[in-house]
């Protein structure tokens, strides 16, 4: 996490897309404040300010995300010049807002359909009073209707399963993996679906009937969570036949465990060789160093063996 560098004694007005919702985020200096750690946004103690209300502030700039909405504008004052810091505190609310949630459209569903943002920004000065106007462009891989087109389809799939309360777990995981093995074609990052964004999302997978890694790791994501399955997307280096690239999978809760399932390989063999397998059991797989740490496999219990 970046470290973010408030001046004292700035109240920020944030006014969340194009609709005019505003919310008031205050900074304190107050250091007994600075002990009452929020549910997502826990200050640095080294820090002399901290933000009052950044929780709701956050759950307005996801749920515009959610929405897809084109612009998302920050209007805040200042007593002082903090120019060097508008980069930090947009980066640190906009990852904030895209942490795991109960929410299927949310968490890692949205952070892997969107490619970063652009920031603009103005200010004005006048009796030392500082104004200034951020606005991050997200760079969404869908539009609004097509995240609607999505919802339905979603809704028809998981409706054809015909899931009952007598259904476990696993053949919930099972009947979702071999839906998107059946359905969806890997499509290598040289093909070009005139979009390429298109092949990294779940519109592209469900509509196009084409996606790479990353978007067969989306739709899992989608349909895993909607269907009460605990789950997250993974990335770090695939290998095989000499040659390595940039990866995307899923780790999914069977039992209190977490297994990985490689859809997109299994699609491209015709086999489930990377189906509810342990780190050890999923050969050519390393994942990146953030989620080989000792607090994120505590949290998701990653298994030691095959689910068999």
């Amino acid at each position: 996490m970046r470290t973010m560098l408030l001046r004292r004694g700035a109240v920020l007005l944030l006014f969340l897309g194009v609709l005019g919702f505003a919310v008031t985020v205050c900074l304190s200096t107050d250091k007994t404040a600075e002990r009452k750690a929020l549910y997502h946004y826990e200050t640095r103690r080294d820090l002399s300010v901290y933000f009052g209300n950044a929780d709701i502030v956050i759950e307005d700039i996801r749920a515009a995300l959610r929405r897809r909405q084109e612009r998302i504008v920050i209007s805040y004052s200042s007593h002082s010049d903090n120019m060097k810091d508008l980069g930090i505190i947009a980066d640190e609310l906009f990852e904030y807002a895209l942490s795991e949630t109960a929410e299927p459209d949310e968490g890692d569903y949205m952070r892997y359909q969107i490619g970063g943002y652009d920031l603009d920004y103005s200010y004005e000065e006048a009796d030392g009073e500082y104004s200034y106007r951020l606005v991050l462009t997200p760079d969404y891989y869908s539009e609004p209707e097509e995240e609607q087109k999505v919802d339905e389809a979603v809704r028809d799939i998981i409706e054809s399963f015909g899931f009952d309360s007598q259904t476990g777990d696993y053949e919930k995981i099972k009947a979702v993996f071999d839906w998107v093995c059946k359905n969806v074609r890997y499509d290598p990052v040289k093909s070009r679906l005139g979009s390429s964004h298109y092949k990294s999302s779940a519109y592209g997978a469900l509509f196009y009937k084409n996606a790479v890694c990353q978007g067969y790791s989306v739709l899992m994501y989608r349909l895993l969570r909607e269907c009460g399955i605990s789950c997250r997307i993974v990335t770090g280096i695939a290998e095989r036949e000499g040659e390595s690239e940039l990866h995307a999978w899923n780790i999914a809760e069977l039992d209190g465990r977490y297994y990985n399932i490689d859809a997109s390989w299994c699609s491209q063999l015709g086999t489930e060789d990377y189906f509810l397998k342990s780190d050890e059991d999923m050969e050519g797989h390393t994942k990146d160093e953030k989620f080989l740490t000792e607090e994120f496999c505590e949290d998701f219990q990653i298994s030691k063996v095959s689910y068999r």
